[in-house]
């Protein structure tokens, strides 16, 4: 069986030819193959360690079942879909809405779990009948509200959790980040998200030797007298260990907040598929159920572990961009880095001590592009908001998402914000299209641009 690893040497295993590309079934000399893999590391590494610290999960255990995700995924695709897997940051409004109701790390990661074998059935079916019936049960209208609502959902903790812990090494951070992601090129704009986490660090070191300490709320909402960067957990940590396991919990509550997530994960992978086939050259529509089936399998294998919920890294797109190095090669070098980056727990104590203030200005942008996102899907597939089939479930499921607004149905069952606002969001677009005049069902390609070609091979 053929598992994509084995790779053909590129010319002369040095530098390609001008013009050349290095195909998913080549490599470059290994040392050099190595950099590769390092530098696709340092690309997803930004989102791949905050995504785990904003849900209060393990960065080194995080980083390690990254590693673990990407090979199930090469082997899984055989080697065709050069891919790096990282945490997805599609979550992190999910594990604050159930720890805001009293969930533990086990309750977050069981919810995540049942969302990881949901993407994996849907795979399934994406196999077995192809990408129209992701385009029928959601298309752009849809999709795009509830990538946007799941985003904005998140303001809050911004507003209330890591702001108030550091409003102006925040406001800084927030500045610089900004600058980072308009003023930078190439890499250096692909990680500067990372860059901005650097800068907070030296900001909040600085504060701490010109001001001393802060007197502000802490990370359990205590208003006390504290260093804005403490360090003191780096010195006790381990070089080398183990991280921290544990096995998940299942409650049907943080199931249910969980779930509407599918719909955005399912549209990240099939654009991520489609860009890679357009990079490449090859075509690639036989793989999208496989790569979302197997997308749907590293996220079970890490949340059972404890760590998060992965996905389709589009940092490391760009890097293949920038490399015209398309090996997978490159991406098992990548993985191999991850998992040695999991067994040093003073890593994970760097990572754990990112002061709330500099979180505070991180997420200002991040959270707003995650519900930004949304827009650009609507962009791309030409939706039309003047269509009231569009507009009016749109707008309902927005609202009640961002607003948090809930529903009671009995005493120990009630639906709010993300989960409702998903639920309105999609019967209300099919149960009124039923319902609707011919005239307004007139749309343009479902989905996204980028995945109108899946069914065409099929037709």
């Amino acid at each position: 069986m053929d598992l994509g690893v084995r790779w053909k040497l590129h010319g002369d295993g040095r530098t390609p030819a001008p013009g050349a590309v290095v195909r998913p079934d080549e490599r470059l000399s290994w040392p050099r193959t190595a950099g590769l893999g390092a530098q696709h590391v340092v690309a997803m590494f930004g989102a791949s360690f905050v995504a785990p610290v904003l849900m209060g999960l393990d960065p080194n255990l995080a980083i390690m079942m990254s590693g673990v995700a990407t090979i199930v995924f090469l082997l899984a695709t055989r080697g065709r879909v050069p891919s790096y897997l990282g945490c997805s940051l599609s979550f992190v409004g999910v594990a604050a809405v159930i720890r805001a109701d009293g969930g533990t790390s086990a309750t977050v990661t069981g919810a995540v779990l049942v969302v990881g074998v949901a993407l994996f059935l849907v795979g399934l079916a994406v196999q077995k009948f192809g990408a129209r019936i992701i385009h029928a049960a959601m298309p752009p209208i849809v999709t795009g509200a509830v990538v946007m609502l799941i985003g904005f959902n998140l303001a809050p903790v911004t507003a209330t959790t890591y702001w108030p812990q550091d409003q102006w090494t925040a406001l800084l951070v927030m500045l610089f980040t900004g600058l980072a992601v308009v003023c930078l090129r190439g890499f250096w704009s692909r990680i500067a998200i990372f860059l901005g986490l650097v800068f907070g660090y030296g900001i909040s070191w600085a504060f701490d030797r010109i001001f001393g300490r802060i007197h502000a709320a802490d990370a359990s909402g205590q208003v006390t007298d504290h260093w804005r960067l403490d360090l003191s957990g780096v010195g006790q940590a381990d070089w080398i260990g183990l991280p921290a396991f544990h096995g998940p919990s299942f409650e049907w509550s943080a199931v249910l907040v969980a779930l509407p997530v599918v719909i955005a994960l399912v549209a990240e992978n099939a654009g991520h598929v489609k860009a890679v086939g357009e990079m490449t050259g090859d075509n690639l529509d036989d793989k999208l159920g496989t790569a979302i089936s197997a997308d749907g399998v590293g996220s079970v294998l890490s949340t059972a572990v404890g760590g998060p919920p992965t996905t389709t890294y589009s940092e490391n797109i760009g890097v293949m961009a920038a490399t015209r190095v398309y090996s997978t090669a490159a991406y098992w070098a990548a993985a191999c880095f991850a998992l040695l980056f999991g067994l040093c727990p003073k890593f994970g104590a760097v990572v754990a001590a990112i002061p709330g203030g500099v979180l505070g200005g991180i997420t200002v942008i991040l959270y707003g592009m995650i519900g930004l996102l949304g827009a650009q899907i609507w962009l791309n597939a030409g939706v039309d908001l003047r269509n009231p089939l569009n507009l009016v479930p749109a707008a309902a499921g927005i609202i009640i998402g961002v607003g948090n607004v809930t529903m009671e149905f009995t005493d120990t069952f009630e639906l709010s914000g993300i989960a409702l606002g998903t639920l309105v969001v999609i019967t209300g677009y099919h149960a009124l299209r039923a319902f609707a005049p011919a005239h307004l069902k007139t749309q343009h390609p479902l989905l996204d641009e980028g995945t109108s070609s899946y069914d065409e091979a099929k037709s």
